[in-house]
C-alpha cells in the first residue's frame, strides 16, 4: 500500500439519493484514540449527521462511531459533537453559504489518507419526492438500456 491510497472507513450511500450535491470539500477531524481504532475497523455511521458552522468552527454533529471493545475506561462517547478541520476562509465560505435557503453542509465520506482520517463534505440541498423518483426512474432506464445493447451484441 502506498502512501498516497485511499482506505475508505465509513460512507454515506443514502446521501446522494436524499440531496442535490453542488459541491464538495475536504475536512480533517478532531477525534480521540479509540475513534481512530473503531474507525479504521470500520464501525462508524454516517447516515443522519451533518455539519454546521458555530462561532467561527466547522462541527459534526450526530455521527456515531462505536465505542472501541478494548477501549476501558478511556472509550469516548458515540455520538459526541467532533470539530472539523479547515482553513477558516473556506469555514467563512460554507458559512456564508449555509446561510442561503435550502443548503446543507453533509458529510458523504470519511476515509484514511497518508494515516489521517478525512471527511469528504458536501454542501447540498434537499430532494423532494418528486426528483427522488424521476432519479430512480433515470437510473432504472440507463439499466435497461445498457442490458438491452449487451444482449444485442452477443
Amino acid at each position: 500500500m502506498s502512501k498516497d491510497e485511499i482506505k475508505i472507513a465509513c460512507e454515506n450511500r443514502k446521501a446522494r439519493h436524499d440531496y442535490f450535491i453542488h459541491e464538495t470539500y475536504e475536512a480533517g477531524i478532531e477525534l480521540k484514540g479509540t475513534e481512530v481504532k473503531s474507525l479504521r475497523s470500520g464501525k462508524a455511521n454516517l447516515r443522519d449527521s451533518y455539519a454546521e458552522v458555530k462561532d467561527g468552527e466547522l462541527f459534526l454533529e450526530h455521527m456515531h462511531i462505536s465505542p472501541y471493545e478494548q477501549g476501558n475506561i478511556f472509550n469516548h462517547e458515540p455520538l459526541r459533537r467532533r470539530r472539523l478541520l479547515m482553513h477558516k476562509k473556506e469555514i467563512l465560505k460554507l458559512f456564508g453559504k449555509t446561510r442561503e435557503k435550502g443548503f446543507t453542509l453533509i458529510p458523504l465520506k470519511i476515509y484514511f489518507k497518508r494515516g489521517r482520517a478525512k471527511l469528504e463534505l458536501a454542501l447540498a440541498s434537499g430532494k423532494h419526492n418528486y426528483d427522488k423518483r424521476a432519479a430512480l426512474h433515470e437510473k432504472s432506464a440507463k439499466r435497461d438500456i445498457e442490458r438491452a445493447l449487451k444482449e444485442k451484441s452477443k
